[in-house]
């Protein structure tokens, strides 16, 4: 695992935060699986290549990742350290290669027409995390399934909102270009960083649907399964808290630094999601609406026809 372990100290990504609360034996599979998405997430990011080695190198990923989990003997060493984890908890190759689809959206989709194709960005890239990890953190209820897919969207949706400005510098828009038609804010004003009142109300849009996520996320969870997502569980506080801090700015994510969680409040929703674990106290500590006409008056603004 040494070589897992390195990539996944060197990120000082929040995920990677959240495996302190997991037993050893889940920590080292759940670094493994972690080093894996950091390494073909940085393929499709490494933009001093050409997108052609971009993509056949992801088609390489492709196929060793099938080796492991065919039982091969892969050539990559973050999937040879990955190959015991994938036997052990019977992780699909289908779910593998889903997320190397996600990271090949990143290479020739700069913009999205619409919810529905964000929509399918998201559940590759973050989704297909969350159903790859809880097969390692065991569950009962296949409502888990749910449950991942609904909590990776909402943080892929938040990561998306904090990210604007970052994105915009590398060419990229992930707001939907519909969205932006809807509230009058042109690709010119977000790729030179230009905030306005027409983009904070795109903004509380894309966090409203992310909301709706959490909520559904916080309801589909089954109360016995709760203990063993305890890490998805601090994912699911660290960015709903990151949410609420963007709604607090008013969504003026065009400033010099990224908006970040202090490690001092990362160390409290640690101590807190352990304090509600062992206390077992079974609601989730995110998605819950502090008002919900606010809420619902941002879906209006989003999505006007579906709520008429």
């Amino acid at each position: 695992m040494q070589a897992s372990e390195t990539i996944t100290r060197k990120s000082a990504s929040n995920l990677a935060l959240a495996f302190c609360l997991l037993p050893r034996e889940k920590r080292l599979a759940m670094t493994a699986l972690y080093a894996f998405c950091r390494e073909v997430d940085d393929v499709a990011d490494e933009e001093t290549r050409p997108v052609a080695e971009r993509c056949a190198a992801l088609s390489e990923w492709r196929v060793d990742v099938r080796a492991a989990c065919d039982g091969g003997e892969p050539r990559f060493v973050v999937n040879r350290e990955l190959q015991p984890v994938i036997r052990r908890h019977g992780l699909r190759f289908e779910l593998f290669d889903e997320l190397i689809r996600g990271c090949e959206m990143d290479l020739d989709t700069f913009r999205y027409a619409d919810q529905e194709q964000l929509d399918l960005y998201c559940h590759r890239v973050a989704s297909v995390v969350g159903l790859l990890s809880i097969e390692i953190f065991g569950y009962t209820n296949p409502r888990c399934r749910d449950y991942a897919i609904h909590l990776g969207k909402a943080l892929q949706l938040t990561n998306i909102l904090r990210d604007v400005h970052n994105d915009a510098g590398r060419g990229r828009i992930y707001l939907p270009q519909d969205a932006l038609v809807l509230h009058g804010v042109k690709e010119e004003e977000i790729l030179r960083g230009q905030y306005t009142a027409r983009f904070q109300a795109l903004a509380e849009g894309v966090a409203a649907r992310a909301r709706d996520h959490y909520a559904q996320a916080r309801e589909l969870l089954p109360a016995a399964d709760r203990r063993a997502m305890v890490a998805a569980e601090l994912m699911g506080s660290v960015y709903w808290r990151l949410l609420r801090k963007l709604e607090q700015q008013r969504f003026d994510v065009f400033r010099p630094r990224l908006t970040r969680l202090s490690k001092a409040q990362k160390l409290l929703l640690i101590g807190r999601t352990w304090f509600r674990l062992t206390a077992g106290i079974s609601t989730p500590n995110y998605g819950v609406a502090s008002n919900a006409a606010t809420v619902d008056r941002q879906r209006r603004r989003f999505w006007p026809v579906a709520f008429d």
